[in-house]
């Protein structure tokens, strides 16, 4: 961290400043990027009530701050450039030394639990196109170190597309999910526990079978479906990886990721004319408002057609 004599503060702020950073790394024990940021953050609100004053501020100056001397610092943190994100992060590392200050009998935090972070737009998913969808799902990787290994992969990505699954929910199928092609359907269990009907598609049931023929592991009923090498449940970190070697073998971009199987799954839904409810009840959310992200990706895609091929572009 930067030393504190190179602070645009007076000696007292400076010096309680360095022991709330202390504190939150002694005894909160955050992250070294957190604190970083923080003591970023706060020197940049310093220098800014430096300027603000035309003094270096002290205790006395950050005793009783005003809204007013928030939102100019925020509005001169949105002229400088920063973004919602890193004008929120700014004001939560603020709003921290505040408080700490006040437990201390030093300031009020009243503004700063008064003032509220800027919004920050959500990004929307990013699927991946129809054909690259299948791809992955269909994909059989020469790299793998065993062929059951390869067969895995692919009945997991399958999966995942397919079914609109989350990895942990994949992840968490028992050894006898999946064992009957007569199957049509299967009941996974998502966040908080709740469990719901999913559909699984023809192709589904042959990748699993190929898995199922090849694993040298016994996948019994209360045992995972899935496996690591040594036979233990197969772990996120490991389908993450698996997904690497496809986006290189495929030329696909960094975006293509095992969850974007899950946003390709309901993009092509909608796009195919599914009803968002319908939409909702397959992937698990709880509100409709989660699902109909999905209606300004297809959105998106439409107006991209749209410019690239109207022929008065």
């Amino acid at each position: 961290m930067a030393a504190t004599a190179l602070l645009p503060a007076k000696p007292d702020l400076s010096a309680q400043r360095q022991a709330w950073l202390r504190a939150l790394a002694d005894e909160r024990r955050l992250a070294k990027n957190t604190l970083e940021a923080y003591e970023r953050d706060t020197r940049q609100f310093l220098q800014f009530l430096a300027g603000y004053h035309g003094r270096l501020p002290g205790l006395a100056d950050v005793a009783n701050l005003e809204v007013t001397d928030l939102r100019s610092f925020l509005a001169e943190r949105r002229k400088c450039g920063a973004g919602s994100r890193s004008i929120g992060r700014g004001l939560a590392g603020i709003r921290s030394l505040i408080r700490h200050l006040e437990r201390l009998g030093l300031a009020n935090a009243a503004a700063v639990n008064v003032l509220t972070a800027p919004k920050q737009g959500r990004s929307l998913p990013k699927p991946l196109t129809p054909a690259d969808a299948r791809k992955v799902s269909g994909f059989d990787s020469q790299m793998a170190a065993e062929p059951w290994i390869a067969a895995r992969d692919a009945a997991v990505m399958t999966l995942l597309y397919g079914s609109g699954l989350r990895i942990s929910e994949a992840l968490g199928l028992d050894g006898d999910a999946l064992s009957s092609s007569a199957e049509r359907s299967i009941r996974v269990t998502g966040k908080g526990g709740k469990q719901r009907l999913v559909p699984v598609l023809g192709a589904t049931h042959e990748a699993v079978a190929a898995y199922r023929r090849l694993c040298p592991y016994d996948l019994a009923p209360g045992e995972p479906l899935f496996r690591g090498a040594r036979g233990g449940p197969l772990q996120p970190a490991i389908v993450q990886k698996a997904m690497r070697t496809m986006r290189s073998a495929l030329g696909l971009s960094d975006t293509a990721t095992p969850h974007a199987l899950r946003h390709s799954f309901a993009t092509h839904l909608l796009g195919r004319g599914g009803d968002l409810r319908s939409i909702q009840e397959l992937l698990g959310h709880a509100s409709l408002s989660t699902t109909q992200i999905y209606t300004a990706v297809e959105t998106e895609r439409l107006l991209t057609i749209y410019d690239q091929t109207h022929p008065r572009k």
